[in-house]
C-alpha cells in the first residue's frame, strides 16, 4: 500500500480544488473491487476510480471514462444529485473523507486488503451504506475515530528511544527503507532524531515520484535518483501510478502469460521433433525385421528337427543368429509375424514422417505467433492480436477455472473435461473441427478431446490412449474393457436446452479398452 498518509494529505487539497462544486451524477462498479463515481461541475465531467483490489490500492481521476454496457451495476444510488463541498485526510491515517451537500460524509479508507468505501447519513456515526459488505468490523466504524492526533515532539521521541514504528506508524516502506540506508539503527539517540527531523522535512515538501523497487511500482515522496517519472501535482502523480501499475501493469502481465503458454508450447513441439528425430534415424538405421525373416524362410530345413536354438547365417551381414522358436512355433509362423512387423514399422515410418513434417510447421508457426505477440504494445493490440488467432490459442491449463485437464501424448495434445459444465465450455470455446472427440459409451464421463488442427490423421496408438483416458474419466472406470466412442468435433452438437455435457453424435465408430489414468507414459500439464 504506496498511498500513505503523508502522501493524502497533500492529495486532499488538490481533491477540493478539483471536485468541489460538483454534483455526483453516477456511483457504479464494473468489478467487484472497484467503485466509480462521476461527477459534473463548472469544469465538466471527473471521475473518482477507487481500486480497492488487495494487496495494492489505487486511486485515479480521470476526466474520461467509458462505462461499459454489460457487467456494471449502479451503487449508492443515495448519492446521485449530491454536490462535494470539500475534501479532507484524516489525521495520520490511509483514508479520505467528502463533505457532501446534504451533510452526508463519504469516506475513502485504504488500509491495504481491508480498504473500503462507506457513506454516513448526516449527524450518524455509523455507516449506511457499505461497498465491500464482507469487511464486517466496517458496520459499525465511526468514522470520527479514524483522526489519530500523534505527538512528534522530541520529548516522546526521547521517550519511546527513537523506536519509529511508535514514534511515527504512518511512515511506510519507502521513508523507512530511506532511515536504514542512512544507518538509522547503528546512530545514537540524537543523530536518530537529526535524521527524523529530515525526513519529516523532506515529507512536508514532496515531489512525487514513480520509482521502481523489487519489481513493483511505487510512489515515492523522497529525493529518487533512478524515478521513472517525478510530478508536481499530486493528482497527475495519483493518475499515472494508476495507469502505470494496473494498467500498463495488467497488459504486461496478460501478455507475459501469453508469451510464456506459447514458449512452453514451442518448447514441448522442439522437444517431440528432437527425440522423435532420433527415433525415426534409429528405425532407419536399424535392419528391417523382414531380413530376419527371409534367413528363417531360406533355412527352413534346419529346423526340420531342432533339438534347441537354432544357428544361422544372416546373408545380409555375413554374421551368425539365433533363432529361438516358442513351443510348437513354426518358423513360417515366425517369419510371417516378422513380415507383419515390417511392414508396420514401414507404416510407422511414413506416419512419423508425416508428423514430424506438420510439427516442424507447427514450431515455425509458434516462433511467428510469438514475434506477432511481442509486437503487442497495447490492451488493442493484445486484443487483435487474440481475435486474429482465436484457435491458435494455448491452453489456459494453469488458470484457476480452466475447463480441462491437459495431457501430452507422442507429441499430440489431449484435454479431459473436469465437469458436465466444462465438457460443455470446452466444445464451445475450445476445440477445433477437425479435433477428435472421445466418450466413454451410453455413460456418465468426461469429453475427451485430441487436437488434430495442423496435423495428419491421428496415429492409433495416440486414438487408445486418448480413449483409455475417456474410459478411466468415466462411469467405466473399474471395468476391464470399456467401449469408447470415436469421431470428430464436427459430427458433436449440443441440442438447445438440454442438459450440461449431454450431446448428440451424428457419426461414429466404437473402440475397445482398458481405461487407464494418468501414468508415466502420458505427459501432464494440467
Amino acid at each position: 500500500m504506496h498511498l500513505t498518509y503523508h502522501f493524502l494529505r497533500f492529495l486532499a487539497p488538490a481533491l477540493s480544488d478539483a471536485f468541489a462544486g460538483n454534483t455526483i451524477v453516477s456511483c457504479f462498479s464494473q468489478s467487484k473491487d472497484e467503485l466509480i463515481l462521476e461527477t459534473e461541475g463548472p469544469q465538466g465531467t471527473r471521475f473518482v476510480r477507487a481500486h480497492l483490489l488487495p494487496p495494492q490500492v489505487y486511486l485515479s481521476f480521470p476526466i474520461q471514462f467509458h462505462r461499459a454496457k454489460r457487467n456494471t451495476v449502479s451503487l449508492f444510488d443515495s448519492l446521485i444529485g449530491e454536490q462535494i463541498l470539500s475534501c479532507r485526510a484524516f489525521s495520520n491515517e490511509r483514508a479520505l473523507k467528502f463533505e457532501l451537500s446534504s451533510g452526508k460524509v463519504l469516506v475513502l479508507k485504504l488500509h491495504g486488503n481491508r480498504s473500503n468505501c462507506l457513506l454516513y447519513l448526516p449527524n450518524e456515526v455509523e455507516p449506511t451504506l457499505i461497498f465491500r459488505n464482507a469487511i464486517s468490523e466496517d458496520r459499525t466504524l465511526d468514522w470520527r475515530s479514524l483522526d489519530r492526533e500523534l505527538n512528534l515532539s522530541l520529548e516522546q521521541f526521547i521517550f519511546l528511544e527513537g523506536n519509529v514504528s511508535q514514534f511515527l506508524p504512518t511512515l511506510g516502506p519507502v521513508p523507512r527503507a530511506w532511515l536504514k540506508d542512512k544507518g538509522y539503527l547503528e546512530k545514537t539517540l540524537s543523530e536518530k532524531w537529526v535524521l527524523m527531523e529530515e525526513l519529516i522535512d523532506l515529507l512536508d515538501s514532496p515531489l512525487y515520484a514513480l520509482v521502481e523497487k523489487e519489481g513493483e511500482l511505487i510512489l515515492s515522496l523522497l529525493p529518487e535518483t533512478h524515478a521513472k517519472a517525478s510530478y508536481a501535482d499530486p493528482i497527475l502523480a495519483c493518475n499515472e501510478l494508476f495507469y502505470q501499475a494496473l494498467v500498463l501493469g495488467s497488459f504486461e502481465k496478460e501478455k507475459n502469460k501469453l508469451l510464456k503458454s506459447y514458449q512452453e508450447q514451442l518448447k514441448r513441439t522442439q522437444a517431440y521433433l528432437k527425440k522423435s528425430t532420433e527415433k525415426l534415424k534409429e528405425l532407419k538405421d536399424s535392419p528391417p525385421p523382414s531380413q530376419l525373416a527371409d534367413v528363417i524362410m531360406a533355412n527352413l530345413h534346419a529346423f526340420e528337427d531342432p533339438l534347441g536354438p537354432v544357428e544361422l547365417e544372416n546373408f545380409y551381414t555375413g554374421e551368425p543368429v539365433t533363432i529361438n522358436l516358442k513351443p510348437k512355433q513354426k518358423p513360417q509362423d515366425l517369419a510371417a509375424s516378422l513380415y507383419r512387423k515390417s511392414k508396420n514399422r514401414q507404416l510407422e515410418l511414413d506416419q512419423l514422417e508425416k508428423t514430424l513434417a506438420a510439427k516442424n510447421e507447427q514450431a515455425i508457426a509458434l516462433q511467428a505467433l510469438l514475434d506477432r505477440l511481442s509486437e503487442a504494445s497495447d490492451f488493442r493490440g493484445l486484443k487483435e492480436f487474440k481475435k486474429e488467432h482465436k484457435e491458435d490459442l494455448p491452453a489456459t491449463k494453469n488458470e484457476v477455472g480452466s475447463p480441462f485437464k491437459v495431457f501430452e501424448v507422442e507429441g499430440f495434445t489431449i484435454w479431459v473435461g473436469k465437469s458436465a459444465k466444462d465438457n460443455d465450455e470446452m466444445l464451445r470455446n475450445f476445440v477445433h473441427k477437425d479435433d477428435l472427440w472421445l466418450h466413454a459409451r451410453q455413460v456418465p464421463g468426461s469429453h475427451v478431446i485430441v487436437r488434430k488442427k495442423g496435423m495428419p490423421a491421428v496415429p492409433q496408438q495416440v486414438v487408445e490412449r486418448a480413449a483409455s483416458l475417456a474410459a478411466f474419466y468415466s462411469k467405466l472406470k473399474t471395468d476391464s474393457l470399456s467401449p469408447v466412442i470415436v469421431t470428430e468435433v464436427k459430427f458433436v452438437r449440443k441440442v438447445k436446452g438440454s442438459a450440461p455435457g449431454s450431446v448428440v453424435v451424428d457419426r461414429e465408430k466404437v473402440i475397445l479398452v482398458a481405461p487407464k489414468g494418468p501414468d508415466q507414459d502420458t505427459a501432464s500439464n494440467a
